[in-house]
């Protein structure tokens, strides 16, 4: 499925979403605000707020906040999350097509885990709504897997495997001190930034079955799997944790932060 598409599968998750996803690191936040020397009052813009996952905790702090969103059921979401915050307002638009009002300038643009699914044309877009010197600020939140890894994970690839859905490239990745981020080199290709600022960010959560299915159906490959293959999946799943003590797995996460100053 392209990636088109895919971008458009989160809005079904919608409801789920805000409390399936995982919560980025406190520490993100404080070196993101460090960093980029954004202080209280700022004008922020976010490229893909989903339902306000990353938009609270700097609503929060007192940022003037544009968050822009493709899905309309996922805006709407993002509006009840963030009502009682009236600097903050939600915008149903792909980052593509949207346009600041006449003279708005930002000083920071950032995006949490959806930079990845913006056209080729958001490095332009980003550094003509910023101020001169603003920064633009990315990061995502994917799989990790560090040397303590939870070994459910191998176990359940052979699944994935057999239904067709397995890992691109070889198994098991490398840790996350190791894996490739591809971001800051598009930053500098682009022109248009030079990287200020990079880090990275490893925490690791327990889920039970239901909860880890829940975080899975908000993922794009989970949401537009065919529902047999989805349905044999998820049993597999439940049956694998079903035959430990405690019924629970470990996932590991990690972020990447990336920060360019706009050239």
């Amino acid at each position: 499925m392209s990636r088109e598409r895919l971008r458009t599968t989160f809005d079904q998750a919608a409801a789920r979403y805000q409390d399936a996803r995982p919560e980025y690191p406190a520490a993100l936040y404080a070196d993101l605000l460090e960093l980029t020397g954004t202080a209280r009052g700022a004008r922020l813009l976010e490229v893909g707020c989903g339902p306000g996952k990353a938009t609270l905790p700097l609503a929060r702090q007192g940022f003037r906040i544009t968050a822009v969103e493709l899905g309309a059921a996922l805006a709407a979401e993002a509006r009840r999350n963030l009502a009682a915050f009236p600097d903050v307002s939600v915008v149903t638009s792909s980052f593509e097509e949207w346009r600041p009002p006449a003279g708005e300038r930002y000083d920071l643009v950032y995006a949490a885990t959806a930079w990845k699914w913006v056209g080729p044309v958001k490095y332009a877009k980003a550094a003509g709504v910023l101020r001169p010197g603003g920064r633009l600020a990315v990061w995502a939140a994917g799989h990790a897997n560090p040397a303590d890894a939870d070994p459910f994970f191998t176990e359940i690839q052979r699944v994935y495997q057999e239904i067709g859905e397995g890992h691109d490239g070889t198994w098991p990745p490398p840790p996350p001190e190791d894996e490739p981020d591809p971001t800051p080199a598009e930053f500098e290709a682009s022109g248009l930034f030079t990287v200020v600022a990079t880090r990275r960010y490893v925490w690791a959560l327990e889920y039970t079955a239901e909860q880890y299915l829940a975080l899975l159906d908000t993922f794009s490959g989970h949401i537009a799997m065919a529902p047999a293959r989805r349905a044999h999946l998820y049993a597999e799943i439940r049956r694998l944790l079903a035959a430990r003590p405690d019924g629970r797995l470990t996932r590991h996460w990690w972020a990447p932060l990336t920060i360019g100053r706009r050239r």
